[in-house]
């Protein structure tokens, strides 16, 4: 159990048994009446951010999530496979926990999972992943000063617009958080 002055960035609680993890905490002490915080606290399982505030009266349960790194090895209809890089146990876990990410995933990429006890709850692609191009229309010559982009098709499935002189069979870097090109690798 957490108290209002033990409320801090990256604390995890628990409010009506989902996980929450505080994202910004102002406390606050007005001239009139008993203090409080005021919170942005992000639901762990699909990142929606709700604004909460809590009073000095309140105590908040608070848990404990460990993180996990773990490589993707295969999908399995809507279960994906992974195993512990520390245990080498192989673990099967929802697609539902990854989301719209999916379309990064790699086999053989190591990934963080966070857990509770032996629950996942979470699962982080790394910031960048290097994926190769499968289909992409061929730049146009001489147009390389306009900075323009083309789509392009990777070998996860995913599209993303990238630079005209990229072509077919090359490897670039992606941002997982945004989606959007970084560079040629």
């Amino acid at each position: 159990m957490a108290a209002l002055n033990d409320l801090r960035n990256g604390l995890v609680i628990r409010l009506n048994d989902t996980l929450y993890t505080i994202v910004d905490c102002q406390h606050v002490k007005p001239g009139k009446g008993g203090a409080f915080a005021r919170t942005k606290i992000k639901r762990i399982t699909d990142g929606a951010v709700l604004d909460r505030t809590f009073r000095a009266s309140e105590t908040v349960e608070t848990a404990r999530l460990m993180d996990h790194g773990m490589q993707y090895l295969y999908r399995d209809g809507e279960v994906l496979c992974f195993m512990d890089n520390e245990t080498f146990e192989q673990h099967s876990l929802p697609v539902s926990l990854i989301g719209d990410s999916m379309k990064f995933l790699k086999e053989g990429v190591t990934v963080t999972v966070k857990m509770e006890g032996t629950v996942p709850l979470a699962l982080e692609l790394p910031n960048f992943v290097e994926l190769q191009i499968v289909e992409t229309d061929p730049g146009l010559r001489g147009d390389t000063v306009s900075g323009g982009s083309k789509r392009a098709t990777l070998e996860t499935g995913a599209v993303v617009n990238v630079p005209l002189f990229v072509q077919n069979e090359t490897t670039i870097k992606v941002d997982t958080r945004t989606g959007k090109y970084v560079e040629r690798v």
